[in-house]
């Protein structure tokens, strides 16, 4: 028999059932009561975040045209930059777009990562700079790379505003900052049908029209090596050959806003849609380039051109 159980025959005795249960109403009112004001508030609503770069309101996302057939990718864009980061083995990272930090986390060495409107969620394991502004304001800073202490940028992803004119200045005032061995990673290159490459975002997973800076780059800077590579979702490229005293000037990227900013709907390359240029990420990371690259930055070496021409030859996927 329960403690309870014994105390509430002994009250019966002494008081009579009927007050005793009377009692015992009482007690599970109180009891009631108690347990409510003991229990924690619910969690707020939190509401989610605006992703870093993007436009403040856009309209709902609607179902995505089918895409253009193109093998399937064998590695997501995170997965090639955590393998580059290993290859490189950068002195220096550098990051427009940061947004959650699911691209800065891969770093594990000195970082500038650049973005109005970060929300970092992921754990960072880098000596880190992180800078809230836009990506023109953080270039216009006389000392926007102290962190580094003069050293060149080796590795730097751009992954900010998904409009080529946006994505075609970041390029064009990093590669002013980076080391003639360096490694520049673009993302959403490759978008997978039109509605995907809208500068107006209508779909869930969105490139917007970044494919255009590839065609800029051909005609003004031929001796930068642009390899498209077939990453998920919406795929890279992979810059190597820069020469910080060759960037593009000011006119030039002048010159190009209209082609940038034509309005939508965007008139797609077929090679960029089905992907038949891009190049297998895994047979793009398993040439010897990579280590000796490495070799030759730490030497001092300036002799490069053997080591794109073997890029140069990876064939295409398709």
């Amino acid at each position: 028999m329960g403690m309870r159980t014994t105390v509430g025959h002994q009250l019966d005795a002494v008081l009579g059932k009927p007050r005793t249960d009377r009692l015992r109403a009482t007690e599970r009112r109180v009891r009631t009561r108690l347990a409510k004001r003991l229990q924690p508030p619910p969690a707020p609503v939190r509401k989610r975040r605006r992703p870093a770069g993007r436009a403040a309101s856009r309209p709902k996302s609607v179902p995505s045209d089918p895409f253009a057939p193109h093998l399937r990718p064998t590695m997501s864009r995170h997965e090639l930059l955590a393998a580059l980061h290993e290859r490189v083995r950068p002195r220096t990272y550098f990051e427009v777009g940061v947004n959650t930090g699911g691209s800065l986390r891969l770093s594990r060495t000195r970082t500038i990562g650049v973005d109005p409107a970060f929300g970092v969620t992921h754990p960072v394991h880098c000596d880190l700079d992180l800078v809230r502004a836009t990506s023109d304001a953080f270039f216009e800073r006389p000392d926007a790379f102290a962190h580094f202490e003069g050293v060149p940028i080796d590795l730097a992803f751009i992954d900010g505003m998904h409009l080529s004119e946006f994505a075609l200045r970041d390029f064009v005032n990093t590669e002013r900052h980076l080391a003639r061995t360096a490694v520049v990673v673009l993302d959403d290159m490759l978008p997978r049908n039109p509605l995907e490459a809208a500068r107006d975002r209508r779909t869930a997973a969105w490139a917007g029209d970044v494919f255009k800076v590839a065609d800029v780059l051909a005609r003004h800077r031929p001796d930068l090596l642009v390899v498209p590579v077939n990453t998920a979702p919406t795929g890279t490229v992979v810059i190597v050959g820069v020469d910080p005293q060759n960037a593009l000037g000011p006119s030039i990227v002048d010159a190009e806003l209209a082609y940038c900013t034509a309005p939508d709907p965007q008139e797609v390359p077929s090679e960029v849609l089905h992907r038949s240029r891009a190049v297998d990420p895994e047979q793009l990371l398993a040439l010897e380039v990579w280590p000796e690259l490495v070799r030759r930055r730490e030497a001092g070496e300036e002799k490069l051109d053997d080591l794109w021409d073997a890029l140069r030859a990876l064939p295409p996927m398709a």
